[in-house]
């Protein structure tokens, strides 16, 4: 059984399955409802139900909310399960302004290695405890040293059980070093977080056109993620860039996206394919790509990140095909000072 849930004021409706959180059903739609411990121990998820009956599990209201506040209607969406159809008033997250960075300890519970230099880490924070973001965002790891080392966050914001980075393997890297050096599963970090507007701008009906470089593939697939799950119509197309394929490192991943979402296209292309390679796909750099395929970029969004200098181009050109400057978002992935680049 299905519960139809309406947002006041902005009027955004969305389906909740019988069992499942108004907060849960809100974020598998792309919404975005303010949260944080997603355990019912503090108020940020705080709303009102205008009409229409809900439920905590168990039957005990959660220990953050009295009795005074439920009896007007006050609710916490991270518990409350609808059992009927639904009208609420609460606040929804736009912008990277409504969301406050946070401090927090994370373990690794897994360390998967994509290819020859970019390592996947799923982080888990502790229990009770969620980061809230908008897909494409990133986060500091925070060294012991004082340093920082920035990676974008590679999942999506419904998918928030873990979070997700790739971690690329840098000539003296202060942290991918350890990471390829010697780091286990279990290990402890912290991180800070979210930060950076690279995010996907929903106001808009344009067409959208994203190009990755390398790791900048991370954001890109997070903001991908959470445009299939938000059912946004508009054509998506994605254009990976990279040296030879097996820096493609997730290869399978936007082929079955291009099955599963008639509106999302994928075109990969290497600019020095090997021998090996046997490569008989586009060959050069992934912006010119883009531009032999869209000449006149006048009507399109552009989502970019990768390294500078890809940037920088990318940028220049776009311009010169009649691209908006304002239309255009991206996430260049600046070196740290020893080496080390953020994502």
């Amino acid at each position: 059984m299905s519960y139809r849930i309406k947002i006041e004021p902005s009027g955004h409706t969305f389906l909740a399955e019988a069992g499942e959180s108004v907060l849960a059903a809100a974020l598998r739609h792309g919404l975005a409802i303010p949260y944080s411990c997603r355990g019912g121990t503090c108020t940020t998820c705080m709303g009102k139900v205008v009409e229409g009956d809900i439920h905590y599990p168990g039957g005990d209201l959660p220990e953050a909310l009295d009795e005074k506040e439920d009896a007007v209607g006050q609710a916490l969406f991270c518990l409350a399960e609808p059992t009927s159809n639904l009208v609420i008033e609460v606040r929804e997250v736009r912008d990277t302004a409504d969301i406050a960075p946070r401090k927090l300890p994370c373990r690794v519970v897994d360390m998967t290695q994509l290819n020859h230099d970019v390592m996947r880490l799923l982080l888990k924070l502790p229990d009770q405890d969620r980061l809230q973001f908008l897909a494409g965002q990133y986060v500091d790891i925070l060294l012991r040293d004082g340093r920082r080392r920035s990676y974008s966050l590679a999942n999506a914001p419904h998918d928030d059980a873990l979070l997700e980075l790739h971690v690329r393997n840098v000539d003296n890297g202060v942290f991918s070093g350890q990471v390829f050096g010697g780091m286990q599963e279990k290990a402890l970090l912290r991180l800070e977080g979210p930060f950076g507007n690279f995010f996907l701008r929903e106001d808009s009906d344009r067409p959208v056109l994203f190009v990755a470089g390398g790791t900048g593939f991370a954001p890109i697939k997070g903001i991908l993620e959470h445009a299939f799950a938000a059912n946004l119509s508009r054509p998506l197309h994605l254009y990976w860039g990279a040296r030879t394929r097996q820096d493609l490192y997730l290869p399978d991943l936007p082929g079955r996206w291009q099955v599963e979402h008639p509106n999302f296209s994928y075109t990969p292309c290497l600019s020095e394919p090997a021998p090996g390679d046997h490569w008989d796909g586009r060959i050069g750099l992934v912006h010119n790509m883009l531009l032999a395929d869209y000449p006149n970029l006048a009507d399109y969004d552009v989502y970019m990140a990768g390294p500078p200098g890809m940037i920088e181009a990318a940028r220049r050109d776009f311009q010169d095909h009649g691209l908006d400057p304002e239309r255009l978002f991206s996430d260049s992935f600046e070196h740290a000072l020893d080496g080390e680049p953020p994502a």
